[in-house]
């Protein structure tokens, strides 16, 4: 599905991309920590938002020295295996690795547009599936437009966008601010909540 955002998304510096994705990320988190619940593999959970963390405090604080490479090789032996899993619950949680490894490989790599069109998508994708798989029936570009989940979504992306628009330079304040309100919210793409500490 197109979304507009990511044209925009061609006029951010690289800290607005970063910053865009880990929202996503963060939003995209609940999917992951409710399957880990459910397959009962709380530490898979916590290392995914570890990782998460130190991408934050990447953003936050200035020169934070963190080994990027050693934290994708972490996020990579959390990733579920779909054939493992008879239920859609792997499906948004590989859904939200995929995300978290798209973002550090930003990070890794410093080419950060692609990867946050790509983040976007995957988000969209999460919400398309789940759509589709509650109600067996694939759905037309149109329909995904107007279900109330979809528009959800995008709302939610215009303003993470939009809260990024409006710096003019690296915010602090404003990062700290994103990452606290995803997480007090606690509320995935799915509509997933979870209780966070």
């Amino acid at each position: 599905m197109r979304n507009p955002i990511h044209k925009r998304l061609e006029h951010f510096e690289s800290w607005q991309h970063l910053a865009f994705m880990a929202s996503l990320c963060e939003r995209m988190y609940p999917n992951y920590y409710l399957f880990c619940q459910m397959t009962e593999q709380p530490e898979q959970a916590k290392t995914y938002q570890n990782i998460l963390n130190l991408v934050w405090e990447y953003l936050i604080v200035k020169n934070a020295k963190i080994n990027f490479e050693n934290q994708l090789e972490k996020l990579e032996n959390i990733i579920p295996d779909v054939n493992d899993y008879d239920f859609f619950g792997v499906v948004p949680a590989l859904d939200a690795c995929e995300a978290l490894s798209e973002l550090l490989h930003a990070i890794i790599a410093g080419s950060t547009l692609e990867q946050a069109i790509k983040l976007s998508q995957i988000s969209l994708q999460t919400v398309t599936v789940s759509l589709e798989t509650q109600n067996e029936r694939e759905f037309s570009e149109k329909e995904l437009k107007e279900s109330e989940e979809m528009v959800q979504e995008l709302d939610a992306q215009w303003q993470i966008y939009r809260a990024l628009n409006d710096c003019e330079e690296r915010d602090i304040e404003l990062i700290a601010g994103l990452k606290n309100e995803l997480r007090s919210l606690g509320t995935s793409n799915l509509g997933i909540e979870i209780q966070q500490k």
